[in-house]
């Protein structure tokens, strides 16, 4: 076996034979190309529109047609907004326990799963699934029946015999029944991937871990947790993406109370002040700079977990190759 330090040629330099750069990746630009046009069409070109259009007064009151350039005027009235710091702490609170819910549990089924007879795990999995592929409208119409009042609701006939008096949950709790309506569903996912990465750790690492007396908990905590670092990684930028963006199932469910934003999140804001206004007033232009808010929110955070992950070192070009 020989160790072979494989030399990165410097940023800028020319290719060995004086080959331009765009002919030594024709193939790969080739493939990448309809990728990258959607990227273009779907996401940058929709990113700029927005931004301009955050830079208006355009509304319905206003008419589309007699709309203006404002400057900044959405964002100062962001900033200076009543409610403002109210719906951003929901976000952060929503995002966090939502998140934490989805992978703590994701990964417990999995491991559960795991190590059970392959069908009865396979099918424990499959009923996890239930709640990702159902419509979102039958679902949350299904807990908020299990949320109602007494002496209706699911809820209630569980908790009432351990002395939990009866009440309307979604009035009461209402971030308990978000949180797990949506953990539900984001655990599903998290669960899939996590088991497909168990799956792949090779068997010989765990026959050894037993034969030097290794607990269960200890090989979960030595060998199995950090070969899922990358998977982890994955579904914490991923889910949390999803979750800055996500809203119906509060939308379904609270419509952001009880009370006044009393589970108000942003992009719900955005939703509401932009396409479902109860005054009546659609304030595109408004909404275009929270949506505008929500993106930078979702760059910083992925930032911050790929920093923490260490994302780098796993797209990075080895250095040392194993002939």
């Amino acid at each position: 076996m020989a160790v072979v330090e494989r030399r990165v040629a410097a940023p800028g330099t020319v290719a060995a034979g004086g080959a331009s750069w765009w002919r030594d990746n024709a193939t790969a630009i080739f493939f990448m190309a309809p990728a990258i046009v959607m990227v273009v069409v779907f996401f940058f070109i929709p990113v700029v529109l927005t931004l301009g259009m955050s830079l208006t007064d355009m509304a319905t009151a206003t008419g589309l047609s007699r709309w203006q350039w404002t400057g900044l005027d959405n964002y100062e009235r962001i900033v200076r907004g009543r409610f403002t710091g109210l719906i951003f702490w929901n976000t952060l609170f929503y995002v966090a326990t939502t998140l934490t819910f989805n992978v703590l549990v994701g990964l417990g089924i999995a491991l559960l799963s795991v190590h059970v007879e392959p069908k009865a795990g396979g099918f424990f999995r499959a009923v996890w699934l239930l709640p990702r592929i159902s419509p979102s409208v039958v679902y949350a119409l299904m807990w908020t029946w299990a949320a109602a009042d007494a002496p209706f609701g699911v809820i209630n006939q569980i908790v009432e015999p351990f002395g939990v008096a009866p009440r309307f949950w979604l009035a009461s709790d209402p971030w308990l029944i978000v949180i797990l309506i949506n953990g539900f569903v984001g655990a599903s996912l998290g669960m899939l991937i996590f088991t497909s990465a168990i799956k792949s750790i090779p068997e010989d690492l765990f026959r050894a871990a037993r034969v030097d007396g290794a607990s269960a908990w200890q090989i979960v905590r030595r060998i199995t947790l950090p070969l899922l670092r990358w998977p982890i990684l994955f579904v914490l930028t991923y889910q949390t993406m999803s979750l800055l963006a996500s809203y119906e199932y509060i939308l379904l469910t609270t419509n952001g109370g009880p009370g006044l934003y009393g589970t108000e999140v942003w992009s719900l804001w955005a939703f509401h002040t932009a396409l479902s206004s109860y005054y009546g007033n659609l304030e595109f232009g408004f909404g275009a700079a929270l949506a505008a808010v929500l993106v930078v929110m979702g760059l910083v955070v992925s930032g911050v977990l790929l920093r923490i992950f260490r994302f780098g070192d796993l797209v990075g070009e080895p250095r040392v190759e194993i002939t």
